[in-house]
């Protein structure tokens, strides 16, 4: 039989900041790319919206096109950099039902359309790889998918959006309110002109919901997830947790227990000494326990267009490996099918913030609540100092801080809201879990 040397196709969905770099990378890596692959690889097409207004030296005008289903048609590997979950999945279907393989950095895609994509790209004996739409450049797709297939995972923290650290960094060590943390970083870049996706928690979320379905081998999708953002954490909360020993970052949690599995998203305190408490800026880090492998350590770049790029460049060279080699990497195969843990599973000290109205018996009446609701409170603080006065009240609004022993998360969040209830109680609370 002759070798097969005809170049590998590549079809490009985007010409952004992770589709453009991606495409310089294939084309300037053109030559040492198909030594790595064993046949050549060219860029077949590039599809997006405008092709006047895509001007990149390293993309000839020619593969520029509108027309996104012939770059999908007349592709052996397509990348599907266009985001969202519409038209990304019609496109990503059609690629594989034509008989090509997709890589992709879309988290949101496969947080909801997971398992239809995987099992699409087994009936069709192709190949889906996305290391790009968890961490960037960090590789932790590959270990869950590969490298501890030998293994039981038993859970996952990660710091897994670069915008919320490098905010929540800000706000530690310069001591800024969070509105100055934000425009800081979306003046610099890493924060959207709209970052409700980040500071809410849902870019987060989506890659979640990936891990626990990768780690665990069952069905997690992005409406699993609960999600908390940062926008309440003041720099108060960031005072207090300094005075502590500790640090705020917002985490991505995935664990797995007897009451099922676990997916979350919330900002949380977490000590000093602890490996993703050094995780500084806009870097993303992912802590991951096994059981035989123990603790493994993730860490790098989180986003950017080089980064992302380098990752989804990876994955183009594996598939286009499996291409030459006539062969397909692993299926990605739910074959559990655990429950979804209820809140009430969820099991944590925490530390919440009121803001009261400085009268007598204001800490009696709170101490009451919790007490009745069977909440132990380990420590208070209660920071008197001079603020504005609320009409109607005699009291100064003052900030009242408790921490409570372990206790389970529906308990906690009812006697919050009872609390709330009191007329010495005023504004939103803050509930930050405390992690050991």
């Amino acid at each position: 039989m002759a070798e097969n040397n005809a170049p590998i196709r590549v079809g490009l969905l985007g010409a952004g900041t992770v589709g453009s770099q991606t495409a310089r990378l294939l084309v300037e890596q053109q030559d040492e790319l198909a030594q790595r692959i064993g046949r050549p690889i060219e860029l077949s097409g590039v599809a997006c919206l405008d092709p006047e207004e895509v001007d990149f030296p390293w993309i000839e005008k020619s593969l520029l096109t509108s027309d996104t289903m012939s770059v999908v048609k007349n592709a052996d590997i397509v990348v599907e950099l266009i985001g969202g979950t519409g038209v990304a999945r019609t496109f990503v279907l059609e690629a594989m039902k034509n008989g090509a393989s997709v890589v992709t950095a879309n988290k949101a895609l496969l947080a909801k359309y997971g398992p239809e994509l995987y099992k699409t790209a087994e009936d069709n004996n192709v190949d889906i790889y996305f290391e790009a739409a968890v961490g960037g450049a960090i590789p932790i797709v590959r270990p869950l998918r590969e490298s501890l297939v030998g293994d039981q995972v038993k859970d996952m923290l990660g710091i897994v959006n670069g915008t919320t650290n490098y905010i929540l960094d800000e706000m530690t060590t310069k001591g800024l309110d969070f509105d100055v943390a934000l425009k800081d970083a979306q003046a610099k870049g890493y924060a959207e002109a709209d970052p409700t996706g980040d500071i809410e928690g849902y870019d987060a979320a989506n890659k979640a919901a990936i891990m626990a379905t990768l780690g665990f081998h069952t069905n997690v999708g992005i409406d699993d997830v609960t999600v908390e953002g940062i926008t309440r954490i003041t720099a108060d909360d960031i005072a207090a947790a300094t005075a502590e020993g500790r640090v705020i970052k917002l985490l991505a949690v995935v664990d797995k227990t007897d009451d099922g599995v676990s997916a979350r998203v919330y900002p949380a305190l977490i000590k000093q000494e602890h490996p993703l408490a050094s995780v500084r800026g806009s870097f993303n880090a992912v802590f991951l326990r096994a059981e035989y492998a123990d603790d493994l350590m993730f860490y790098g770049r989180g986003a950017g267009g080089a980064p992302t790029a380098s990752a989804v460049v990876g994955d183009i060279v594996t598939v286009a490996r499996h291409i030459a080699a006539g062969c397909t990497g692993p299926a990605i195969r739910m074959y559990n099918d655990y429950p979804i843990a209820p809140l009430s599973a969820s099991k944590a000290a925490f530390a919440v913030r009121f803001l009261i109205h400085d009268n007598p018996g204001v800490l009696a009446k709170i101490s009451a609540v919790f007490a009745k609701n069977g909440v132990s409170i380990n420590g208070v603080n209660q920071d008197l100092k001079p603020t504005l006065k609320d009409p109607g009240y005699d009291g100064e609004i003052q900030q009242l801080r408790l921490v409570t022993h372990m206790t389970d998360e529906t308990t906690l969040r009812n006697t919050v809201a009872e609390v709330c209830e009191l007329d010495c109680v005023t504004g939103e609370p803050s509930i930050l879990r405390v992690l050991d």
